[in-house]
């Protein structure tokens, strides 16, 4: 069996970054085996992982997209904390980023469908660590759906509703309720990311925010009172 890892320490220049695009251009040009890429990619993937600090540059986020995208790598996914990177700041000077990652390609994933990553803690480090482990008895679970209350206060949300509350076939009423409500729960699931974002993703960050300077507060509640 052959397989391709690539480790990656990218640049923090945006133009220094093209070098590191291009070679995974090349790279995936012949590409036709199992293909993992991860690693320090100096650059976030959308708004949602950085916390704090200057304005993003939209057009370093568009460049890594249409790197990523063109080698037709897929992210991984993760554990733990969206917040990978800290700059080490407190208060105003805090910053937060999600720089580090890990992507395959589709043979990859077939190959080992059971392939997790976890963030493990920063301990001594800037960034967290990557664990990549694979469970070979790895059984896919399907994600829960959630309703939540706040979508029926949205203008569109009963335009949603009415456009995917219908079957197409004939059947037991059973097995046509039944038809319903999964594609309602599959169209309101998109239309609640695509409106709202990920929701639960928004306030794991907020969680962690919040702890962060919970244990700035218990380290230093003199300087914080002060201010």
């Amino acid at each position: 069996m052959e397989l391709i890892i690539t480790l990656v320490y990218a640049k923090c220049d945006s133009i220094e970054r093209i070098e590191l695009w291009d070679s995974l251009y090349t790279m995936e040009s012949d590409m036709n085996v199992p293909w993992l890429v991860g690693g320090d990619f100096n650059v976030i993937w959308d708004e949602e992982e950085k916390f704090g600090g200057l304005p993003i540059h939209i057009n370093e986020i568009d460049d890594f997209r249409h790197c990523i995208n063109t080698c037709n790598l897929f992210d991984l996914g993760f554990k733990g904390s969206i917040f990978i990177w800290w700059n080490g700041g407190a208060e105003e000077d805090c910053i937060f980023k999600g720089l580090d990652r890990v992507l395959a390609n589709m043979e990859f994933q077939n190959l080992f469908p059971g392939v997790e990553v976890t963030h493990l803690s920063k301990i001594g480090f800037d960034h967290s660590p990557l664990l990549i482990t694979c469970d070979p008895n790895f059984t896919p679970i399907k994600k829960q759906f959630r309703f939540l209350n706040f979508w029926t206060e949205h203008a569109s949300f009963l335009d949603v509703v009415k456009q995917n509350w219908h079957a197409d076939f004939c059947a037991n009423s059973f097995t046509i309720f039944n038809h319903k409500l999964k594609k309602l729960k599959k169209a309101l699931s998109c239309w609640s990311k695509a409106t709202f974002g990920d929701i639960f993703q928004k306030i794991a960050i907020l969680e962690e925010v919040v702890l962060v300077h919970e244990a700035q507060f218990e380290q230093h509640p003199t300087r914080i009172n002060r201010q």
